[in-house]
């Protein structure tokens, strides 16, 4: 299921994990949208993290390498995961849990055909279509 998927069933959806990434989604677009450099920045972030070879997974057309909500606690650190948590409403341990499947999705579904540079766009379009839902 992709990320718009998601999103779509999380609006009508009873479960507390639906509802969480819901809520925390607004703020995880906000900070790749936001984030020094973009989703460039972020990637580069990773890659200085040791966290390289999982986000091009996520970027390229294979299968997204899963990330550990430990790993993700390492790469952003505690000011970016507290920023996510006070935006969510969520403690950390849940905006760590639900990042380790949102933000593998959105990287994914933002590099389409495994590039950040598509001649679509389509990673631009993407995070400010959702930035406005």
């Amino acid at each position: 299921m992709g990320l718009l998927d998601t999103i779509v069933s999380a609006m009508g959806s009873s479960s507390p994990q639906a509802q969480a990434q819901a809520s925390l989604l607004p703020a995880l677009i906000e900070l790749v949208k936001n984030y020094p450099g973009g989703l460039s920045g972020l990637i580069e972030k990773f890659q200085q993290g040791g966290l390289g070879d999982v986000i091009a997974s996520w970027i390229g057309n294979g299968q997204n390498q899963s990330i550990s909500a430990g790993q993700l606690q390492s790469v952003l650190g505690d000011g970016i995961v507290n920023n996510l948590a006070q935006k969510s409403g969520l403690d950390v341990g849940a905006v760590l849990s639900n990042l380790s499947t949102m933000l593998p999705s959105l990287v994914d579904q933002a590099t389409p055909q495994g590039s950040l540079d598509a001649p679509t766009g389509l990673g631009g379009s993407l995070l400010g279509m959702l930035g406005k839902l």
